[in-house]
Order: C-alpha cells, then structure tokens, then sequence
C-alpha cells in the first residue's frame, strides 16, 4: 500500500502543476487583455460573475491580488473537503435505507425430490435489479443531483460541472478505483466476475452511453439537445436494467446457452460458464443439490442453498479447527465468519467504509455480537415454536386413550387401562368403551367388558379393569380390542380411541425380535435404547447375544461399537440394547449402520437339552413339548438404524442462513441509536479483511486518527442523525429525507465548486474532472478496496463499476437535459449546449474504457484467473496501465480545454 500511497502523492503533484499552469496560462492572458482594453475585468476568468443557487460570490470581486485569490481558492478547496465528507455521511444513511429496502425478503416453499416440503427465505429484489436502480441511485446520486441542480442553477442553460463530474466520475472509477482493487488482492489471490453476463451488458451499456453522448453532441444535432434525444438518453435507463435482467436470469436466449455448475475449493456451489468442466460431486449435500436443481428452483433459492451449503462447510471446519468448542460456540463462530466473508451488497461496502474513515467504527467489529444475539434468538424462536405445536387447539376437549397399546402376561390376572381428556375441563364429559375380539376370544382368553366413564368437571383421567384367563396350553399370543364410542357433545374423540391389549403366553421359553426393522434416530440423541421383544412366553432366564455391525455409518465416528449379550428374566419381555450416537453436527445427515441378534439360550432348562439331544424318533410327549416351549428368534433380527441430522441443528442452520443478511448491521430502529452512534468514537480495523475464527476477544480502542476524524465530522454526524431511522416505514422514509438532504448538500457543493475554479482561474470542466470527481468518488474507493479483499467474487469492487457509470448517464444527463429541451421549448427556443471539451473528453474516455475492458478480459486467461489479483507483477503490470490512462484522461482533457490541444471545429 506504500507504493499505492506514492502514486496518489505523485498524481496530486501532476495536478498542482497542471492547475498552476492553468492560473499562469491566465494570468498572462489577462495581461494581455489589460493592455489593449480599458475594461480587464470583462474578459477576466478569475471574475466571478453569477451567484450560484445557495451561495452568493464572494466580494469585492475587482483589483484581488495573486495572494488574495490564493487564500480564497485554499478557503474554497477545504469547504469542498468538508462538504465532500457531508455529502459522505448523509449519503451513508442513504445508503443504509437503500440496503433495507433492497433485503426485504419473503419466504418460498421448496418441494425436494423425496417430497419434503422446505421453506427457504429469499431476497424479493433482484441482485441485479437492485444493483443498476436503488445501489447506482445510492453510489453515484452525488453526481447525478449535481448535474440536474446545475441546470436548475443556470436557469436551465447547459453547464460544465455537471457533465463533467459524470464523465471524470466514470472514468476514476473504471481507471483508478478497478487499479486499487486489483492491487490490494494478496498474492497468488484472484477475485473473478461471477455474473459475467450481467457484466458484458453493463459494459456495453457504459461505453456506449457515452458513445451516444458524443453522437447527440456532435453528429445528430451539434450543439442542440432536442427533446427526443434527451429522452431517448433517459429511457436507456430501464433499457440497462431491463437487458440486465435479462441476463441474469437466462431469459430470451440466455436459456438456450449452457449453464453447468461447479464445487470451489471450500465446497461451494458456482456457476461456471458451459465451456468450463463440471466437477465431480460426491456426497449427499451435492446429491440434494442436484434434486434442487431438478425441481426448477429459482436463482434466490439456490442462492440460499449456497449459503447453507457454506455455513455447514465452515462449521465443519471449525470442528476440526477447535475440538474442545461445543456446538454452540461453533455454531456463533461459523456465523460470524459467514456475515464476516458472505455476500455483501455495495451499499454496505460504501457504508462500511464510509465509517471507518469518520471515526465511526468498523461494521464488521457488530459481527460477533450479531452472531450470539442471533443464535440465542434463535434457538429461543424454536422453544417457541415447540410450545406452540404442544399447545395448538388446547381450548378443545379431546378424550383418548393414554397409552394405546397393552401388553400383558396370560397370567396377569387383571390390568388397567386409561382413559384421559385434553383442554377444557370445565365441563361434565362421559364416553362409552367396549372390548372387540382380535386374535383373542372373549370368554376363553379374556372377560368381556362394556361401559360408560364419567368425567367430572375438572378431572382429567378415568380408568377401568379388564380381566384375562390363564391356561396352561401352549399358544402363540393373542389381542384383543377395547373400542371408546359415543362421547359427549362437548368434547371429541383423539387418536388412540381403540387401545389395542397384547395377551403373551408365558408357557413358552419366548419368540425374540426387534420391535422394527427399521429406526431413524436423530444425531443429538446420544444413546438410543433399541428395543428387542419377548413374545409368545416369557418362561424362563434366557440370554440374546448382539452385535453392532457398520453401515454408510462408520462406528468410532457416527456410533461407538457394541458387542454384548441381553439376560431375560423369567416373565420378562423386553429389554433395551443402549447404543451411542455421536453428534458431529451435520446438515442433512443419512447414514446406516445395523444391530444384529444372535440364536437365543436358555438358562438352566435341562429338559430341553437333553430332548436336543435325543433322535427325533426317540422324542417323547414331555420331549416335544419341551422343544415347542424352547426361545427362538422371530423374523426381525437384524435392525436397520438411519442416523439423520438433529432437527434442532437444521432448524438453527436455517435460521441463521436467513440472518445472514449485511442490512441487520448497517440499519438502524430509533433516532437515540443514531445520536449515540454519531457521539460515539469507535476503532476502525484496517481492512477487515482477515477472517474472524472467533479467537480474537482482545478489545481494540480508537487510535487518534479515529478521533481527529470523528471530532473533525461530529458536526455532519448530528445533523444527519436527525434523518428518521431506516426501520420507519420500511426505509422509505429515511430513504426520501436523505436523498432531500443529498440534494441541498450537493447544491452547495456546485456552488463552491463553481466559484473555488473562477476563483483561481481554473475552467468548470477541469475543476469537475479533477477536483469534483474525485471528491466524490472517494468513498467508493474505499468501498470498493474492502469489497475486493472481503468479497469472494469481483462482482461487488469491478461488475458495478460499469452498471453505475451507465445510469450516471442515463439518468444525471438524460433527465437534465430532457427538462431543459422541454423547457426551451416550451418558450419556442432550443436547449444549446456547445461541444468544447466535453466532446473531447468522451472521445478520450470511450477510447481507453474499451482499452481498460479488454484488459480485464483478458486477465480471465488461465495465466492469472480472474479480473483482480493474480501473480504479483501481473498486479503491478495492470495497475499502471489503467493509472496510466487516467492520467493519459485527465491530462489531456485539461489541455484541451485550455486550447492546447485543439479538437473538432477548432482544430
């Protein structure tokens, strides 16, 4: 960055020549015009003839010396310093509402292929839409106001400062601001255009806006603007946006072109163009993502899927990065770094550095404690939500039973059941009940039985006893039913109204099994008690061998290994095997892994072993009896368990993924949170450009740089926190007041630009070119700077530099000059504006910029890989060409205005 310092010292040197050579250049022409004319002041470029529109001239005006004009152009230039830094802050809270209105969001249901229903949150602006309207409105709205005041200021006659802070405008951001960002990239680091389309459109927009300049100004009509042209300048506008449009969203014959995808280095899904190879996807997130892809999902779906798909990816990381975290310190650090390095508009990249340099604070340093509020919020939105689904419909009185199903030994005798009612319990509620024959009989395995219940007001809970008859047959289990019928008007029969009893003969060693083939079980579990059964008898102590067995699920990382053996008791019919499930956090988990048991054995059942060993023609009655009683294995023997993710876990993956959004940050909710910010001095990081791990608790203090800037602009901070804040009114409000505010502060600033170049003798369109442009293009560069180090594509530092110098067109020249055709008109004269070096400096500038475009395409060659970065003396390379053509812009435009160079007619 020394090197870069230098070069500005170098650049501010050259101007300071230049300007000199321009006040010399007049002060010999003023001597000369004072030697043959009695009136000097006539002719003389350091009189300042007209009030501007907010500031009169300063007087006197006649027989100033060479220090007088000095000390009253170093006046003018540090008001314009200070009103550029106005213009900064309110186009900040500019901004900022911008930012709000842009990231309204609206929910979208997703129907994925195994026709699980997914409700996502997606932007309801259009990147690109946002980006060429309100984000350019919100960039460039200094230069665009300028120009339209200007005509105002001029009783709609055509002026200098307006077109050629536009036109040097555009060209510091595509020379200057894109040299920056391709230097500041670390080395070995590329940043590459992501939506090339969109960048092609608003590069041909941008160039050709100003080739029709030229056309309008020089070959329609010289020197006249008529309605028709203006307008047509203007409508080129939502032309921009609409072809814009088009091909980001792969429209027209954007859908006929090959779209692939392709995974980066951290696992995140990119669109590539069709000539580039799809790689390999190889787990089941990519899986997923293709089943998305397949079910047409729109662009801000997958959008959303992407940050998903990131947010896992960088909590995977984490967990390897810091064993000893919990999951929820992970989960706070994985957010931070994903507001830290995720998708950022340009507003916030202007803002953020727009704050830094006022001894605001850095954005950025919100993050970690943005990322707590946001996971305690959530997990506190989902306890809320579990309530509620507990809760739902509790004013109705359901009656059921509770539980549904019984199971009991033959030789039980008598058992219970119950009978409960749910939410109002004010009321007298009755219910009748009668068993049903299944498997069992009434009258040989059970006493039937039929009833009323009564439910008094405020009991809850009813029960009644059936009774069963015991044998000493050998049987296979039987079941039987007990139906609840005929309740009450005041209430509702729930699931379970039939309760289904289980008889087991306990004359037999017991038939054993699982009580499923297959189990899904959530990874946050942590030991799961899988159920083996003993039906069909429970006589005797038996002993069941198990056995863990892998699956896609590997043990010692999903599951910990198991091997043991199960000890029935006599009369004992179920027993749990304790698996442990270990949670690595994972997004969308689906793995298995089984349990297997072996051949039961009875213990201490000599009769049976000694019938085993008998021929079976040696069997007697007692022997086969024995056999039939002996425990065996039922058909279930070998369980399936499928570990998915921990719901909770998904749930706040989607929870926070849709807080991922920069406009939390930036907006504010009350006016006492913007006078305390603009109060406030806080630190400022350098560039925010290394990654928050959540490692760094070491709280940094505002160096004196921070407070010299804050007192120095404390008096624009309290003025504009009066603006309402961005979350009245959706950000409308703050929206229109700023622009309002925008517009007075730039009048101003036209007004003393006007009189700091008459003042020292330096022509408007050179004062707009080197002083105005730059001056308000400084935040953006800063802006851009950090989007180019944080931002992982060049779309935010270099893609909208094109899209903003077309509207800066469309819109300041277009809309000026078609009210001022419509107002000549109107009075039946014609809108005149002279060609002079306005002509020229588009000549000039649309020249290089299909230069400084062809430069940057060719830096996607596989040599460097992208727009930005790249190897070292590649930057250095690319950097001084387009500091070089800048230099080339204004140096020669200078000249030309001066008449050193002569250009068209007075060539």
């Amino acid at each position: 960055m020394e090197s870069l310092t230098r070069k500005f010292i170098l650049f501010v040197a050259t101007i300071l020549i230049v300007t000199g050579t321009a006040i010399a250049e007049t002060e010999k022409s003023n001597v000369n015009v004072s030697a043959s004319t009695p009136h000097p002041d006539a002719n003389d470029d350091t009189i300042c003839k007209e009030d501007g529109l907010m500031l009169s001239v300063w007087q006197p005006q006649h027989g100033i010396s060479l220090g007088d004009r000095f000390a009253r152009g170093a006046v003018y230039f540090f008001a314009l310093f200070y009103l550029f830094i106005g213009v900064s802050i309110v186009s900040d809270r500019f901004m900022a509402a911008i930012e709000v209105i842009t990231s309204k969001e609206k929910e979208v249901k997703v129907k994925k292929s195994n026709g699980e229903v997914q409700i996502v949150v997606v932007r309801v602006w259009n990147e690109t839409v946002a980006n060429l309207t309100l984000m350019a409105l919100g960039s460039s709205a200094p230069e665009i106001l300028l120009s339209v005041i200007e005509m105002f200021a001029k009783k709609f006659k055509a002026g200098d400062l307006g077109p050629g802070t536009i036109v040097g405008s555009a060209a510091y951001n595509l020379f200057v601001i894109i040299a920056i960002c391709v230097l500041v990239i670390p080395n070995g680091e590329v940043r590459k255009i992501k939506h090339l389309r969109v960048f092609f459109v608003t590069a041909t927009w941008s160039v050709f806006a100003y080739i029709w300049l030229y056309l309008i100004l020089d070959v329609i009509s010289p020197n006249v603007v008529d309605i028709w042209e203006g307008f047509v300048t203007f409508l080129m506008f939502p032309a921009t946006v609409i072809t814009a449009y088009i091909a980001d969203r792969r429209l027209l014959i954007y859908k006929y072109i090959g779209k692939r995808y392709r995974m980066n280095k951290r696992g995140v899904m990119v669109q590539t163009e069709a000539s580039e190879q799809t790689l390999e996807m190889n787990n089941h997130l990519d899986d997923n993502f293709k089943a998305l892809e397949e079910n047409a999902m729109t662009e801000e779906v997958k959008e959303f899927e992407d940050s998903r798909r990131e947010y896992i990816t960088t909590l995977k990381e984490l967990r390897k990065k810091y064993p000893q975290h919990d999951l929820e310190q992970l989960e706070i650090m994985a957010q931070e770094q994903i507001l830290n390095k995720g998708p950022k508009s340009r507003a916030f990249y202007r803002i953020q550095a727009t704050r830094k340099m006022m001894g605001s604070g850095n954005i950025m340093r919100k993050i970690s404690e943005r990322a707590q509020s946001d996971l305690s919020e959530v997990k506190a939105e989902l306890q809320r939500v579990d309530v509620i689904d507990q809760t739902d419909d509790g004013h109705a009185c359901k009656v059921y039973f509770e539980p549904g199903h019984y199971t009991v030994m033959e030789s039980v005798g008598d058992f219970e059941l119950r009978v409960v009612r749910r939410g109002d319990l004010s009321l007298l509620v009755t219910v009748d009940f009668e068993t049903e024959d299944g498997s069992a009989e009434a009258g040989s395995d059970y006493i039937g039985k039929k009833g009323t219940l009564v439910f008094p007001p405020g009991v809850d809970e009813q029960r009644f006893r059936i009774e069963v008859i015991d044998d000493d047959v050998f049987e296979q289990d039987e079941h039987f039913y007990v139906r609840l019928s005929n309740v009450s008007d005041n209430a509702t029969l729930s699931t379970p109204k039939v309760a289904t009893v289980m008889i087991l003969d306990d004359d037999h060693g017991g038939i054993f099994a699982f009580t499923s083939k297959d189990h899904e079980i959530v990874e946050s579990v942590g030991t799961f008690e899988l159920k083996v059964q003993r039906y069909s008898g429970a006589r005797g102590k038996v002993i069941i061998p198990y056995w863990t067995e892998d699956g896609t699920a590997k043990s010692g990382k999903d599951y910990e290994s198991m091997r043991g053996e199960l000890v029935f008791e006599n009369n004992e019919i179920e027993q749990v095997i304790p698996l442990v499930i270990l949670e690595e956090g994972s997004y969308e988990k689906d793995v298995l892994f089984y349990v297997n048991i072996g051949e039961p054995q009875m213990v201490g059942a000599q009769q049976i072993e000694e019938a085993e060993a008998k021929a079976p023609e040696d069997l007697t009655e007692e022997d086969k009896m024995a056999l039939l009683g002996k425990p065996k294995n039922g058909d279930i023997i070998r369980a399936q368990l499928r570990i998915k993710e921990s719901k909770e876990f998904k749930n706040t993956v989607d929870k926070l993924v849709q807080r991922a959004n920069a406009s939390i940050l930036i907006g504010t909710s009350s006016w006492k949170e913007q006078f305390v910010e603009a109060l406030t001095v806080n630190p400022g990081d350098d560039d925010g450009g290394d990654e928050n791990d959540g490692n760094d608790d070491e709280p940094s203090t505002p160096s004196c740089m921070d407070y010299i800037m804050h007192f120095l602009t404390l008096f624009w901070k309290i003025i504009f926190a009066f603006i309402p804040p961005t979350d009245f009114y959706g950000g409308y409000l703050c929206f229109v007041i700023s622009i309002l505010c925008i517009g007075i502060v730039t009048a101003i600033i036209g007004d003393v630009a006007s009189h700091f170049g008459c003042t020292l003798g330096i022509k408007d369109s050179v004062t707009a070119i080197v002083f105005v442009a730059l001056g308000t293009s400084i935040p953006d560069t800063f802006a851009s700077k950090v989007a180019a180090i944080q931002d992982k594509y060049a779309d935010a530092s270099v893609g909208n530099v094109t899209g903003s110098n077309a509207v800066n067109v469309f819109l300041g020249i277009g809309l000026a000059w078609t009210m001022a055709a419509i107002y000549h008109r109107s009075g039946g004269g014609e809108f005149r504006v002279e060609t002079g070096n306005l002509a020229f400096s588009v000549t000039i500038f649309c020249t290089e910029a299909c230069i400084a475009i062809l430069i940057l395409l060719a830096r996607r060659s596989p040599a460097i890989g992208g727009e930005l970065g790249g190897p070292r003396a590649m930057k250095y390379i690319t950097a001084t060409a387009l500091i070089g053509l800048w230099l080339i812009y204004l140096i020669a435009s200078s000249l030309e205005a001066y008449g050193v160079i002569k250009f068209g007619k007075n060539a």
